[in-house]
């Protein structure tokens, strides 16, 4: 799940504290006192405040840590559901990691963005935000950098090419996100949340056609499309200010937010390809040049020129969704 960056601000009238923040990705800002109207003059935000938009002291509690009596006092808010804001004394991890074991919710107090990088990857999770206590403009903004480039890795494997035909016309989503992408970048597709194709950005050109960094054709409507979080999400549902994952072909992952969704009808591929494993990926793109899948070195290889025996990258994992979230269960996908 994407990391939050709440940023703490003593003077609701500092402009440029709360312009750095809103231009960082913040969450929310934080404030003692009842000001929010006053933030909400300089910018459309979210605040966590005793009049914010979640409530200081309800919603979010922020508990210092001093000693044991502390740590099993914001454990058990966690326990009640409470979003708990662990501030300590001397920075350091240790009740962050004790905490963890106890909930979810926890966010950490820093003071810089270095701090804030090592708190979104302790215990490898994280912790679900930080609330930066600074008013340098420079580590706000860093802080900002370091949590959204934060992303979700997965393994991808090598699947080889079984099967290209062409099925006739379909429906296809053409995903344009907000975000450009690079050589060896793409989102992750496929018939099925069990088996996924890397399908790669449309970052190359050709005499015909120019380059849309931004943009991922991303097959038929009935497909999968994964999400930040692990979740899923059905190809036809997607719409402007959804957010996607984008991996690059190691594997890294980062979000991308949905500038437009496009449905057209266009002839299309039945692509099957097979894990070392045995594991069966099969996805409906496109029949065009510029649809791509992705090798395992990064480049990007045309639908049109699979042919058997081709080897791309793929993600796979055990079958069982519901409303896009992963579940145990029996079943079995054609």
């Amino acid at each position: 799940m994407k990391k939050q960056l709440i940023v703490y601000v003593k003077d609701p009238s500092n402009k440029k504290v709360v312009t750095s923040a809103l231009e960082s990705g913040v969450f929310a800002l934080l404030l003692d006192k009842p000001e929010s109207k006053k933030v909400k003059q300089l910018a459309r935000v979210k605040t966590i405040a005793p009049d914010g938009d979640f409530r200081l002291g309800e919603d979010f509690v922020i508990v210092e840590i001093k000693g044991k009596e502390d740590e099993e006092k914001a454990a058990s808010l966690l326990k009640a559901g409470k979003n708990v804001i662990v501030k300590t004394t001397d920075w350091t991890i240790i009740p962050l990691e004790n905490l963890l074991a106890q909930g979810d919710n926890v966010y950490a107090w820093v003071r810089n963005a270095e701090e804030a990088e090592t708190a979104i990857t302790i215990l490898e999770k994280g912790v679900k935000g930080v609330v930066l206590d600074t008013e340098d403009v420079n580590e706000i903004k860093a802080a900002g950098q370091a949590i959204n480039l934060q992303g979700e890795n997965v393994k991808l494997e090598t699947a080889t090419i079984k099967r290209v035909k062409p099925i006739g016309m379909c429906d296809r989503v053409c995903i344009d996100t907000c975000s450009n992408m690079v050589r060896g970048e793409g989102a992750l597709v496929g018939n099925s949340s069990a088996g996924m194709f890397l399908v790669h950005a449309e970052t190359e050109s050709n005499p015909y056609v120019a380059a849309r960094p931004f943009r991922v054709n991303a097959g038929a409507v009935h497909m999968y499309v994964r999400l930040p979080g692990g979740k899923t999400k059905y190809l036809a549902e997607i719409e402007s200010g959804d957010e996607v994952m984008i991996y690059n072909y190691k594997g890294e992952g980062r979000v991308a937010y949905v500038g437009r969704a496009k449905i057209e009808r266009r002839p299309m591929l039945l692509i099957e390809a097979e894990t070392k494993e045995g594991k069966r990926i099969s996805a409906i793109l496109q029949n065009a040049e510029t649809i791509r899948l992705t090798k395992p070195d990064g480049t990007p290889i045309s639908v049109v020129e699979l042919k058997e025996g081709d080897e791309v990258l793929a993600y796979t994992e055990e079958p069982g969704r519901h409303f896009g979230m992963k579940v145990k269960e029996s079943i079995v996908e054609k």
